[in-house]
């Protein structure tokens, strides 16, 4: 009997999955008009700004015997270090602690393995930088008052919807061009929007530096920086549909 039965219900499986599948075929068409013509078209827009805010990643590294040494000589370096900020004219508001950290430092010994060796304690803050003209100050004064490690600066645009804005706008006159490109040669003419959907990237661009000068040297000029351009780019992918 488990065996006549068997063949029945891989029949009756089957038979359901097929009626599944032609009715999820037959609802997402029911919608779509029956003498109309789709076109997809993807198309990009971009926009270039020059950006006015950067972000430096700033870190005070302190190594002790005791744990309590190590975090009170870190905290010692990185109030230096925020005093110099301020004085480059950085608003407390710019400046935000990323991560302080402590760990044990061991050293490995044959035959009497691990043995500690003191302590480790790390300081990152992050800082913002409103004004650009100000950027390559901020940088000699964060070496010359102790930082361990710069990471940076990271270039964005202040009003980035603007931009985006525009770069979709881009996009958009684009596709719009391109549809009624297809209808004219076809035609046709462009009935409506069927399906629309974006992806948006850029905005954001990192420059890697590394700290040259020497902590305790004092320079007789600003570092220079230069901005450049920061580009944005917007994706539209358009689902159109043709008629007469």
């Amino acid at each position: 009997m488990r065996i006549a039965l068997l063949p029945l219900l891989i029949a009756m499986s089957l038979f359901t999955g097929l009626a599944i599948s032609a009715h999820a075929h037959t609802s997402s068409n029911c919608n779509l008009p029956s003498d109309g013509t789709l076109l997809s078209i993807s198309t990009e827009g971009e926009s270039k700004r020059t950006p006015d805010i950067a972000t430096l990643s700033a870190s005070v590294f302190t190594q002790a015997p005791s744990s309590s040494t190590a975090m009170g000589q870190n905290a010692e370096r990185m109030s230096r270090v925020m005093a110099g900020i301020k004085t480059a004219g950085i608003a407390d508001k710019d400046v935000q602690t990323n991560s302080v950290s402590l760990y044990p430092q061991y050293v490995y010994q044959e035959k009497l393995g691990q043995k500690l060796t003191g302590y480790q304690a790390s300081n990152t803050i992050n800082i913002k930088v409103r004004d650009l003209a100000k950027l390559g100050k901020v940088i000699d004064v964060l070496t010359a008052n102790g930082i361990s490690q710069l990471n940076g600066p990271n270039f964005e645009i202040d009003q980035i919807e603007s931009a985006y804005d525009e770069a979709r706008f881009s996009a958009l006159q684009k596709a719009q061009a391109q549809a009624k490109s297809y209808a004219d040669r076809l035609g046709l003419k462009v009935r409506r929007v069927i399906d629309l959907s974006e992806n948006r990237s850029g905005g954001t661009r990192p420059v890697r530096m590394m700290v040259a000068r020497a902590m305790n040297m004092k320079a007789d000029i600003d570092t220079p920086i230069s901005p450049g351009e920061n580009s944005v780019n917007v994706s539209l992918n358009m689902t159109f549909e043709l008629g007469k």
